[in-house]
């Protein structure tokens, strides 16, 4: 099959998924007059092999959803109201050149783009955008909400965003799925460590909740939230103390050993265990099969550095595999993020040049609540008076949303939302540009849980008055008088720009995905791309930062028992029917997962007279939250699960979880916290 094939009224296209997700599939649209009527997996792509999860296999009704955007609105009530009318294409792009115009004149950086993930493309993601915000000279946005804090630590230990190759799991022996529940967000990794499973492989999942994946594994580690640091440091005691180790690989490939050993001898089981809350058994017994097992490997995801301590927690599991040799294996080793791989050609794409010398002052989107309400200083520079958000829905994502919400509300500022729905963060706007959906326009993707590179072809011609992302900013540059040639560049001229020479586009137009040359097994002779070449157990760059050099356990901000008004700690995971917030209002998947939901441990519930499905108060300083209580197994004694994303006009009482979540940030990479919180729980 190639990229596009017709039959008569019957067509099929390639494409790419473009959501915030390890898997990146591949996508097969079949198209009858002109209409998208089904999206499938490609079965030639050897990762997707055919399958989609629920959520992606029901793009058509994202892509024809009642309430999607088909042309531009304007504001006409209340900041919050939602009351908008329609206005044309060039009404709305005069209207908000001239207003940046007016802002930038005094000074550039009181505009500020918001973005993140929304479509992972290089193209449609921070393409065309890149460059209209380098040209103006706007603020840049420190995008950190999901993976910065695990990101640094593999720069630090690692050298790079590297590991295992994905197929190779199915060799492993023994799998430690960590910080993940795969079966709902990392399903093709759960396929192959299935087929390990059937070979022999023995499955073990360290996380908070009994997930699906906990369910289905040989065993569930329960720890609480952000000790896992603890809980490696203690693996590696063992592994020193029955000489579960190996001598050669650590002396040729390894830096830092004898500083390492000496701080990982201070965590007994004893002492992890009691800071994890579970048995020291079960630490010594995971010990025992960690370092003895060929070939073992670990499978991280990003739910476990959403702490304080989560750069160090990954720092901590990404020095395991080294201890024991396990990189000489192809099965061996860890993966957390596959992207360091892909020879992304950023200044080709986002045009730094454009800047001119100016260095525009950096403001992290986690924060986003308090700069919204910062007033001009010299610490600050000027007060933030616009803001355009594409790719995000901060208001529902964005934590201590409370506060994400006052900033938005505030009259003076200009808001413009680029979106294919009336979001939480819509209803703020001064003007929503109607974008297009993936099924409607050119991209190509990069992956963070294989190594391919797919590219995404139009199925369909876009909805209505919808325009790609990239498009809205090529019309607008032009409305600003930016004559750079470079904003001419049409979209598919873009993906072309994105890998340059290093990919080869025709295999991508022919083939619709193409495979990056990548060691079978990376490290198996060393040569890390870090420094000094080897596994860094003791980082000179972050000691550089001022940052411990070795891995530790930092308790979290917000550590159990240490106040006694709010004595439960709050995980907030992905829903398994959503992801981040999309998709929450496609009307099949809302129905299957329900609605809002705190899970309960009988024992927390009970304390608390507290009765499954009943209304409760969930609240700390921060806010306050009302939903339905489930008592379930899902959750562990002192933790409560505050499921998400949901939308926040779609809950009981107009909030959702972020109401609680703190704006503080992580040890390292300025990242969230969100499994940082702590809450009390009330019936109503």
């Amino acid at each position: 099959m190639t990229s596009a094939e017709t039959s008569g009224r019957h067509s099929t296209v390639r494409g790419a998924c473009p959501h915030d997700c390890p898997d990146t599939c591949a996508l097969i649209t079949t198209v009858e007059d002109g209409v998208a009527i089904r999206v499938q997996g490609n079965p030639d792509h050897q990762h997707t092999d055919g399958a989609l999860c629920t959520k992606v296999s029901r793009y058509t009704e994202r892509t024809y959803h009642p309430e999607r955007l088909l042309h531009p609105l304007k504001r006409v009530g209340p900041k919050g109201s939602g009351q908008f009318a329609p206005v044309s294409w060039g009404e709305a792009l005069q209207t908000i050149a001239e207003r940046l115009k007016s802002i930038a004149a005094q000074d550039p950086q009181a505009i500020l783009p918001y973005s993140y993930a929304g479509t992972m493309g290089q193209v449609q993601s921070e393409g065309m955008a890149a460059r209209f915000f380098n040209r103006l000279g706007a603020s840049h946005l420190e995008r950190t909400i999901c993976s910065s804090a695990g990101g640094e630590a593999l720069m630090a230990t690692l050298g790079a965003k590297v590991g295992m190759k994905l197929e190779h799991f199915a060799e492993s022996q023994l799998i430690l799925i960590w910080g993940s529940n795969s079966i709902a967000s990392n399903l093709h990794f759960w396929r192959v460590a299935q087929q390990a499973k059937r070979n022999g492989a023995r499955l073990v999942c360290i996380d908070p909740r009994r997930s699906e994946t906990a369910e289905k594994c040989h065993e569930h580690i329960a720890l609480r939230p952000g000790t896992d640091a603890a809980l490696a440091l203690s693996l590696m005691h063992q592994l020193i103390t029955h000489d579960w180790l190996d001598h050669d690989y650590i002396q040729q490939h390894t830096l830092g050993w004898e500083s390492l050993r000496e701080r990982a001898l201070q965590w007994p089981p004893e002492r992890a265990a009691e800071v994890c809350g579970i048995p020291a058994q079960q630490i010594i017994d995971l010990a025992r099969a960690y370092g003895t097992t060929r070939p073992a490997a670990i499978r991280l995801n990003y739910g476990m550095q959403r702490v304080r301590g989560g750069g160090n927690a990954v720092r901590a599991v990404a020095c395991l595999p080294a201890l024991i040799g396990a990189w000489r294996h192809r099965a061996g080793g860890m993966l957390l993020s596959s992207s360091g791989h892909f020879p992304i050609q950023r200044a080709a794409l986002h045009r730094p040049d454009l800047l001119a010398g100016r260095t525009p002052r950096l403001i992290n989107m986690i924060s986003i609540g308090d700069d919204l309400q910062r007033v001009a200083s010299p610490e600050f520079g000027p007060r933030i008076e616009a803001l355009i958000v594409y790719n995000s829905n901060p208001v529902a994502v964005a934590p201590d949303s409370g506060q994400v919400v006052k900033g938005f509300e505030r009259e003076d500022l200009f808001t413009v939302v680029l979106e294919h729905f009336q979001t939480d963060t819509a209803d703020y706007a001064d003007f929503i540009l109607p974008a297009t959906t993936q099924l409607e326009h050119w991209d190509v993707h990069a992956a963070y849980g294989h190594t391919d590179v797919l590219l995404n072809r139009p199925a369909i011609e876009p909805q209505g008055q919808a325009r790609s992302n990239a498009d809205i900013f090529r019309a607008l540059a032009a409305h600003m008088g930016f004559d750079e040639a470079c904003f001419s560049d049409d979209d598919l001229t873009l993906c072309r720009t994105a890998f340059g020479d290093a990919v080869d586009f025709d295999t991508l137009l022919t083939q619709g995905y193409a495979t990056l040359s990548v060691p079978e097994a990376p490290f198996a002779q060393g040569g890390f791309p870090t420094p000094s070449g080897r596994c860094e157990f003791a980082s000179s760059r972050l000691a550089a930062q001022g940052i411990d050099p070795l891995p530790d356990h930092l308790p979290n901000h917000e550590t159990a028992g240490s106040d006694a008004r709010h004595p439960l700690a709050m995980i907030s995971p992905p829903a398994r029917n959503f992801l981040n917030s999309s998709f929450v209002n496609v009307k099949s998947l809302r129905d299957m997962e329900g609605e809002p939901l705190l899970e309960m441990h009988a024992d927390d519930a009970a304390s608390r007279g507290i009765e499954s499905g009943q209304v409760v108060r969930v609240f700390n300083d921060r806010g306050v939250h009302h939903c339905k209580v489930k008592i379930s197994k899902r959750a562990r004694p002192g933790v409560v699960n505050g499921l998400g994303v949901w939308w926040r006009k779609l809950g009981l009482d107009g909030t959702n979880v972020n109401q609680l979540t703190s704006q503080r940030l992580t040890d390292m990479g300025h990242g969230p916290v969100f499994y940082d919180c702590l809450v009390e729980v009330e019936g109503q």
